[in-house]
């Protein structure tokens, strides 16, 4: 899937970072900071600016730098108890996840239902730039990824 991406006017360019935005909710609405270099942090440091940026964003304290840039966003209800949404894309990205609030549900395992912890994700796209096939193999490759965490902390 071509993600790493956007758009600036008609001409698609391609991204050799990754800067991953996400979504902030603030007294003064939703910002979207944006985490640089993403793939060369690990959870922790990830995690630990996430905090910061949030913080800096509820203070009202971002500067446009610390907003532009992104590849990829991410938006999430789940702190606020959402079910499903559809998350807009944040221009010029191409492609936005949306995450939701995990519950516990019956999952038929072939024999019986069984609980398993589910997550629900949704997935916007720009359909100029990435086909409907590719976005649903990354939301299926970023499912598994989730599915088993240690692939993620490796």
């Amino acid at each position: 899937m071509i993600a790493n991406a956007s758009l600036d006017g008609d001409q698609l360019v391609m991204k050799n970072y990754f800067h991953i935005g996400f979504a902030a909710d603030t007294p003064n609405g939703l910002v979207v900071p944006v985490i640089r270099d993403a793939d060369q942090k690990g959870i922790v440091q990830i995690s630990q600016e996430m905090g910061d940026l949030a913080k800096k964003a509820r203070d009202g304290k971002l500067g446009p730098a610390d907003m532009t840039g992104g590849c990829f966003s991410i938006s999430s209800l789940g702190g606020i108890g959402g079910r499903y949404f559809t998350p807009i894309i944040n221009a010029p990205e191409v492609a936005i996840m949306g995450v939701c609030k995990s519950s516990l549900e019956p999952q038929w395992d072939g024999t019986q239902f069984a609980p398993r912890l589910m997550l629900p994700l949704s997935l916007s796209w720009d359909h100029r730039v990435i086909d409907g096939a590719s976005a649903a193999r990354f939301n299926v490759y970023f499912a598994s990824l989730l599915a088993d965490f240690r692939r993620i902390v490796m």
